[in-house]
């Protein structure tokens, strides 16, 4: 099972992502801030207030994201 084990805010929506199998990917995730749950994020005092679940990572507003989705549109660093 894919996890996200470690987790920086890198600059501008951009995340760099450690998964449990030692890869880390850049994330670029303003793109998908769209809509009623994940659009509120463009604030980037919201955006930065995010934490480690035990398989992804989760906002303050309870938005979250699938780590095989974020590995997938991840560039590896």
């Amino acid at each position: 099972m894919l996890r996200i084990v470690d987790v920086d805010y890198v600059r501008n929506y951009e995340l760099l992502l450690t998964f449990n199998d030692g890869v880390r990917k850049l994330v670029d995730l303003k793109p998908y801030l769209t809509g009623e749950v994940f659009g509120p994020l463009l604030d980037n005092d919201l955006f930065i207030q995010y934490g480690l679940t035990r398989n992804t990572i989760e906002w303050a507003n309870g938005a979250d994201l699938a780590p095989e989705f974020l590995y997938g549109i991840g560039k590896n660093a």
